[in-house]
């Protein structure tokens, strides 16, 4: 499985912004986050990209913000994962049929990663899905995540909209759901709901079970 190595340079921006916060945060990880793989999993969650006080400094995705609690708990609950999660990071986590991957791997500016960026990390999103070989779900955080996950299986955008709910077949096998992502800003403004987060889970192991 492809991942970018760590002093990446496929963007310009992207590695000047980690240089930035190299200067300003030495003892962070500052690099290209590599993804929780478990390779036998049924289930890929791809977020958008590493926080800059999240991931950024934790070198785990999810790992340190507020989105990871959302998911992190959320995981648990519906036993995709076990042990104790910690915002830092030092932790007994395990994932159980899952794996956590982002559509960019490294922190934008601003969070939001640019067209060029997102393809340019496409590369390593498609390695991540082909090495699964048992996936049969990838949930969508957001919609740039999902225009890299039909990008990188070469479909055209108009034929998969994104919703939160969204159900795609993307091969015999594997389905994508969509979700709105569990980001501060989301769940502060009740566009996504905890409720809402979990009938995507709910929908999982609907399908993990048939």
């Amino acid at each position: 499985m492809k991942e970018p190595n760590k002093n990446c340079s496929k963007c310009n921006r992207l590695k000047n912004f980690r240089n930035e916060n190299k200067k300003k945060h030495p003892t962070w990880f500052n690099a290209p986050v590599p993804s929780i793989i478990e390779i036998e999993s049924e289930l890929l969650v791809v977020g958008l990209a590493p926080g800059v006080t999240g991931a950024n400094r934790t070198g785990r995705p999810f790992t340190g913000d507020h989105a990871g609690l959302i998911l992190f708990n959320t995981l648990k609950k519906f036993g995709f994962s076990k042990g104790m999660y910690k915002e830092n990071g030092y932790d007994d986590l395990e994932l159980d049929n899952c794996s956590i991957t982002n559509a960019v791997r490294c922190v934008p500016p601003q969070n939001l990663p640019n067209t060029i960026e997102i393809k340019n990390c496409e590369t390593y999103l498609k390695s991540t899905i082909k090495s699964h070989k048992n996936l049969r779900i990838i949930i969508a955080l957001g919609l740039i995540s999902h225009k890299s996950i039909i990008s990188s299986f070469k479909f055209k955008q108009k034929d998969f909209k994104f919703g939160h709910k969204n159900k795609h077949d993307l091969t015999n096998n594997i389905t994508l759901i969509d979700s709105y992502h569990c980001s501060r800003y989301n769940t502060n403004t009740k566009r996504l709901t905890q409720e809402m987060f979990d009938n995507i889970f709910i929908e999982t192991k609907k399908i993990l079970m048939n």
